[in-house]
C-alpha cells in the first residue's frame, strides 16, 4: 500500500457487487472498517424519500456528507476504511472526494461495473431487500457508463469471482492506480 492508506470508494450501479468485494477486501487488513452508505439512509425515519428520486437530492447531499465525515474519522484513527455505496459521479463523489482530502486522507476510487444484464439477475436473486424500480436500475447503471478520465478507475468484473475482483482492487491500491 502506499505510505498512508487512502480511504476506497467503492461504487458502481446496484448489483455490481460492491458489499461483497468490500467484505473481502476489509477481511485482508488487521485493522479495517467497511462503511455501507446504503444504512446511513436508513437511519432516517421521517420524510424519507427514495434515494433515487430526484426530489431526494438534499437528503442524499446530509446523508453522504455524514458518511464522508464518518470515514475521515475512522481512517484518521488508522483504519483501512472502505466506503461502499452508489457514489456517483458528478453528484456525490466530488463531494465525497473533497470532504475526504480536506481531512487530510489520500482517497482511491474503485468503480465496479459489470453490464446491466448481471447486476440485474443479481439484484433478482436478493431476498427481504426493499426492490429499486427497474427504470432507476438502468438510470442508475447508465451514470457509471461514460466516465471520462475515471475509466481509468474502472474494475471491469463481469467474469470475475469476488476473490479475483477483490485481488484487482487491492493491486489497483497498492500500486496507486486508484487515487484521485
Amino acid at each position: 500500500m502506499p505510505a498512508e492508506t487512502p480511504v476506497l470508494i467503492l461504487t458502481g450501479p446496484p448489483g455490481a457487487g460492491k458489499t461483497t468485494v468490500a467484505g473481502e477486501l476489509v477481511a485482508r487488513f488487521p485493522r479495517a472498517v467497511h462503511l455501507e452508505s446504503d444504512r446511513f439512509f436508513h437511519f432516517i425515519r421521517s420524510d424519507y424519500v427514495e434515494p433515487w428520486r430526484p426530489e431526494s437530492r438534499e437528503q442524499n447531499q446530509v446523508v453522504m456528507g455524514i458518511v464522508a465525515e464518518a470515514a475521515a474519522r475512522y481512517a484518521a484513527a488508522d483504519y483501512f476504511t472502505v466506503i461502499d455505496g452508489i457514489v456517483i459521479p458528478g453528484w456525490f463523489l466530488e463531494p465525497v472526494r473533497d470532504a475526504l482530502h480536506d481531512a487530510g486522507h489520500p482517497v482511491a476510487l474503485a468503480i465496479l461495473r459489470p453490464p446491466l444484464p448481471v447486476c440485474l439477475a443479481r439484484l433478482r436473486g436478493r431476498e427481504g431487500q426493499p426492490g429499486v424500480e427497474s427504470g432507476a436500475i438502468e438510470r442508475l447503471w447508465r451514470s457509471f457508463d461514460d466516465l471520462g478520465d475515471l475509466e481509468a478507475n474502472v474494475v471491469e468484473a463481469a467474469g470475475e469471482d469476488v476473490d479475483g475482483t477483490a485481488e484487482t482492487v487491492a493491486q489497483g491500491l497498492q500500486e496507486g492506480r486508484l487515487l484521485i
